[in-house]
């Protein structure tokens, strides 16, 4: 059987139009564009394709929701429309489920065991956040009352990647409703499906007009100008870096603020004496999970050479066993990839590692799934691997492990921070002391130790260096949808 071939194709009652103001629409261009199966290279919608327009006029109803209801409700009220919102992505999992994996190729164990149960919990934990929101009293000098208040930034532009297209806009979608905000949503090009349904469950769930907007289409036409819109008072971004540094440079035009989720080249570092079971099931898991189309992916595995050897022939075994195929089969681990461009950059970073003499141990070439029109790659293995080769300092966003010998404690860190990179890191060990040590020492947002691809709408996630600013989840993910404001009173 052909993958997804006897599913329908997806049912939205917004017909893939664009939600604005609490109304579907098509573009005011009356283009659309295609989404595909990446499994099988079939079409399935054609997606109204928002433009510079349609920003502007989903700013417009952003601002009347503002100045209407929404901007006069209490936080408590906020809060039980997110709560049911959390309910309806729960009443709908089995759905958003199959319209998740239809749409990026990602396995339907991952879409309905990890994605779809968190985006409805970040919505039940942004619902209790609402109302937590509180100011301060300061002592100053002087007969004076002194006070803060935190005020929501106004209408923020949410963009999110194509990955985990629904629990990354819930991560985004949540916080800023929950701070009292109006949002434009921009889901990827190839993936608006679920942010569509999304929107839907929104206008269910009793969200008035235009406090959530969800425009399709392009980054160079859609995104950007939700960037520049100066109706806009923030960008959070979740994608590749050189995206992110555009929307930086492009943002500081109108000095909106911006906070921006980007790539990683996370380090995943296995001592001798470590638990060497539990890391071969990490690494593994730290690099096939979501076909390594995860910014935190364990992509450089560092193993101390006394295990390297035994280390390797785990992973090659049990990286041989994951199973790939269709992505509607319940045993499948490993789908498609998002896309044929994928597909093309990972082929092109395999060649690259090939030349510069890291040695291919397993995979390195597409793999023929079903109708053989799928996006699909071989879990890939480089052995012999540098920290200077390229596939160890460029991201590739793909099912490609590169495995580095080392020797020595500090050297290792050093290594593990010599990227421009800093999102996550992961570290094996029974060595408390040596565990805590190399977490501290880590350039990164995120330190695993003898655990990956841990994650939890309460726990803050986010980035340094390369891997962008700002954090989303936990009570830190609503400090950028806000803004402090000051009070003074005279009591002389």
């Amino acid at each position: 059987m052909n993958p997804t071939e006897t599913l329908p194709k997806p049912a939205l009652t917004s017909g893939g139009r664009l939600l604005v103001g609490g109304d579907w629409r098509e573009a005011q261009s009356g283009k659309r564009f295609r989404t595909l199966n990446p499994a099988t290279g079939d079409t399935l919608l054609e997606v109204a394709e928002g433009d510079a327009a349609d920003i502007d006029l989903a700013v417009q109803a952003a601002r009347r929701a503002l100045e209407g209801p929404w901007g006069k409700m209490s936080a408590s009220e906020r809060g039980r429309l997110l709560w049911k919102l959390g309910d309806l992505v729960n009443e709908k999992a089995a759905e958003l489920s199959q319209l998740e994996t239809l749409d990026t190729g990602k396995a339907i164990w991952e879409s309905s065991k990890i994605d779809v149960p968190l985006t409805a919990d970040t919505f039940y934990y942004y619902a209790g956040a609402a109302t937590k929101l509180e100011g301060r009293t300061i002592p100053v000098s002087g007969p004076y009352l002194n006070y803060t208040l935190r005020e929501p930034l106004g209408i923020v532009g949410l963009i999110v990647p194509w990955n985990f297209p629904l629990l990354l806009a819930a991560r985004k979608v949540a916080p800023s409703l929950a701070a009292g905000n109006a949002a434009i949503l921009k889901p990827a090009e190839e993936t608006p499906l679920s942010a569509l349904r999304l929107g839907e469950l929104a206008l269910e769930a009793g969200l008035p007009p235009g406090v959530l907007n969800v425009v399709p289409g392009y980054g160079p036409t859609a995104g950007a100008a939700l960037v520049a819109h100066p109706g806009v008072q923030g960008i959070a971004f979740t994608g590749e870096t050189t995206t992110g540094q555009l929307i930086m440079q492009n943002a500081a035009r109108s000095l909106k603020k911006i906070s921006l989720e980007l790539g990683g080249k996370s380090p995943n570092i296995v001592f001798a004496d470590a638990d060497l079971e539990a890391a071969v099931r990490g690494s593994i898991f730290a690099i096939f999970y979501n076909k390594g189309e995860v910014c935190t992916a364990g992509s450089r595995l560092f193993v101390e050479k006394g295990i390297h050897d035994a280390m390797l022939e785990k992973v090659i075994d049990r990286a041989q066993k994951f199973p790939q195929g269709d992505p509607f089969d319940p045993k499948t681990r490993l789908g498609a990839q998002t896309s044929e461009a994928q597909i093309e950059k990972i082929a092109r970073y395999v060649d690259i590692g090939k030349k510069e003499g890291a040695k291919v141990v397993l995979g390195g070439e597409p793999a023929r799934v079903g109708n053989g029109r799928g996006f699909f790659w071989k879990p890939t293995i480089f052995d012999g691997v540098t920290n200077s080769m390229t596939i160890a300092r460029e991201e590739i966003f793909g099912p490609v492990l590169s495995v580095i010998a080392f020797e020595d404690f500090d050297k290792v860190l050093a290594e593990a921070n010599d990227s421009f990179y800093g999102l996550s890191a992961a570290v094996w060990t029974r060595d408390i002391k040596k565990a805590h040590r190399a977490a501290r020492t880590l350039q990164a947002g995120t330190v695993w130790i003898n655990t990956y691809n841990l994650y939890d709408a309460a726990s803050p996630y986010g980035g340094t260096k390369g891997s962008g600013f700002g954090r989303e989840s936990g009570m830190q993910g609503l400090d950028f949808y806000t803004q402090t404001k000051s009070v003074w009173v005279d009591l002389s």
